[in-house]
């Protein structure tokens, strides 16, 4: 055990490993929220489909070993730990084994680049839960800030979009429409938060590297009621759009909200809008999220020696992304 008592905390949403596992998984998921069983089900169909795992265990594995790499070479040599917010492993379990390596302070980075009540604060409520039930020799867990607009997301980002334009024939690369995802929200979580501006910054940053002036934002994966206003236009709603207006269009989708391949990218879009895409005649290649690039592994270590070295310096004011009135019913 270093010295310090500090170690490194990879904090993310969790996912199914097996068919088994998805109930379960989706359970928690749902916890003390209203939602119809029908609703869950069709849910976890998106899951059957890829054989009951979800994609984001292993990318969050291979995350962990990109940082490792980095904090080996670079330092500063702390241990690296994983916890989930909805899975195995859960977050209180990840604390206790923590305290009995003798943690005592870690510096907790979030797979969510924005802020957003789902994406920031519900995360500090999990940890406030979390240490709760450790009991008084859990760590103190300091939460990095959000990163959206860092040099080690946007640039690997913009190599991304370059290389998915690269894949459409050359004599229609300049005309190829670019469109960038990101998650939808309920409007009554958007509205007090900064997550709109944050994606629209991020879709321009990336846009401006990659050298394209023109892009849209679109959103995907809404779960509310039809009564309940999302953040919109939806993807497929865009891309029916695009086939009225530029029929058989080369179209590329960057999906600006994840920072890795998981279930919302490779349902949503490898597989849904692939399949709308084809059904209308677009020629639609996807971007690849950063994933485990090596520069987003040193940008958490950058946001770790930042925070070690101003640690009372909380970049969450104490009201920051606050619950939405009605809260979404499937993340």
């Amino acid at each position: 055990m270093n010295s310090s008592g500090d170690a490194i905390l990879l904090l993310s949403f969790g996912g199914p490993d097996r068919t088994e596992e998805v109930i379960p998984f989706l359970n928690n998921v749902l916890r003390g929220r209203n939602v119809p069983r029908e609703r869950m089900l069709e849910v976890a169909e998106h899951y059957y489909h890829f054989g009951g795992k979800s994609p984001i265990n292993d990318q969050n594995r291979a995350l962990l070993g990109a940082l490792s790499e980095v904090l080996a070479a670079q330092g500063p040599h702390l241990p690296l730990y994983w916890g989930n917010r909805n899975w195995h492993p859960l977050l209180a379990d990840t604390l206790r084994q923590m305290a009995a390596d003798g943690v005592r302070r870690a510096f907790a980075f979030v797979t969510s680049a924005y802020s957003s009540y789902s994406g920031c604060r519900q995360y500090l409520e999990d940890i406030a839960r979390a240490r709760a039930e450790v009991g008084p020799e859990a760590p103190e867990v300091l939460k990095l800030r959000v990163f959206y607009d860092q040099p080690g997301f946007i640039e690997p980002m913009a190599d991304r979009v370059r290389t998915a334009l690269e894949r459409v024939p050359i004599e229609r690369r300049e005309t190829a429409m670019l469109a960038f995802t990101a998650h939808s929200i309920p409007v009554s979580m958007a509205e007090p938060s900064r997550y709109v501006q944050q994606v629209e910054e991020v879709c321009r940053l990336v846009a401006e590297s990659a050298g394209r002036t023109e892009y849209r934002l679109v959103y995907q994966s809404r779960s509310g009621g039809p009564g309940q206003p999302w953040l919109g236009p939806d993807v497929l709603e865009y891309l029916r759009e695009v086939a009225v207006t530029h029929p058989r269009a080369d179209i590329v989708l960057a999906p600006i909200g994840f920072v890795s391949d998981h279930m919302e990218v490779v349902y949503d879009l490898d597989t849904e809008a692939r399949k709308l895409c084809e059904q209308l005649g677009l020629n639609m290649v996807r971007a690849q999220t950063v994933g485990a690039d090596p520069r987003f592994a040193a940008m958490i270590r950058d946001l770790v020696l930042e925070r070690i070295a101003a640690p009372d310096r909380d970049m969450c004011k104490e009201d920051c992304c606050p619950a939405p009135r009605s809260r979404p019913r499937i993340p």
